[in-house]
């Protein structure tokens, strides 16, 4: 029964919507067109336009109903599917688990940085820390449901998010950098042990060539020609060790 009534309701959400996006304007469609091109890159629950602390069925549920208003089908804007795409991937970071998680976990720095910064002027304003003392903490709590305090905090978390993406962009440039020098490195060495094989081959390509020029050297060495002097020879008997010269004889 229980079963019956969810589906039964359902079903009169799903016509209602219908409905409404039937009589929704086509300047409406527009305006909601250039909302989303609008929004902080970074911050997908700003993209569904909605609350930092909506569960993924909320998510769900939200762009399911944005997705119809920009349909590039049914909206004629020429950027719809621009903004159609940037529905999806929202919905997409939002329902992944780490995704999530690292963008929550901004988010909750950024109310720790306002709560600290709440605290400092709270112990200037006397009588405001005497409300909240005596109200439990419940002047602080219905202080951060203000408009006021959603606006601050909205934009802490797009300074934290954009420090955070420049530090990500700058250590990715770092990691290329370093990338980089090692493949060129890497090309250097390669290079310098191809032009030591390539001398090494010529250095044995021509190893017949010193080894018969070795060969031929230790036979005769440098033969004479028919007329030339030889080097005189020592006479061991010649107490005086005189030098003979003494002509080639010809043939």
């Amino acid at each position: 029964m229980g079963e019956a009534n969810t589906s039964s309701s359902s079903i009169d959400d799903d016509l209602l919507l219908k409905t409404f996006y039937a009589e929704v304007s086509e300047v409406e469609r527009d305006n909601e067109v250039t909302r989303i091109l609008s929004c902080f890159k970074l911050n997908a629950f700003e993209y569904l336009n909605l609350p930092f602390d909506s569960t993924p069925e909320e998510v769900k549920k939200q762009y399911r109903k944005l997705s119809l208003l920009v349909h590039p089908d049914k909206c004629k804007h020429p950027q719809a599917k621009e903004a159609f795409g940037a529905l999806a991937k929202a919905q997409q970071l939002l329902l992944d688990p780490q995704e999530r998680e690292y963008l929550v976990n901004q988010i909750n720095a950024a109310r720790e940085e306002l709560r600290a910064k709440r605290k400092k002027q709270l112990k200037k304003d006397t009588a405001s820390k005497l409300k909240s003392l005596v109200d439990e903490g419940k002047y602080e709590q219905e202080y951060e449901k203000s408009e006021a305090y959603q606006q601050q905090l909205k934009l802490k978390v797009r300074e934290i998010l954009t420090d955070q993406e420049w530090r990500r962009r700058k250590m990715q440039m770092r990691i290329s950098e370093e990338e980089g020098r090692l493949k060129k490195d890497e090309a250097e060495t390669k290079e310098m042990w191809k032009r030591k094989r390539e001398h090494e081959e010529q250095w044995e390509g021509t190893r017949e060539n010193r080894v018969s020029s070795w060969r031929d050297f230790m036979k005769g060495g440098k033969k004479v020609k028919k007329g030339e002097l030889r080097p005189p020879k020592l006479k061991t008997e010649d107490p005086n060790k005189s030098y003979v010269q003494r002509p080639v004889k010809k043939g």
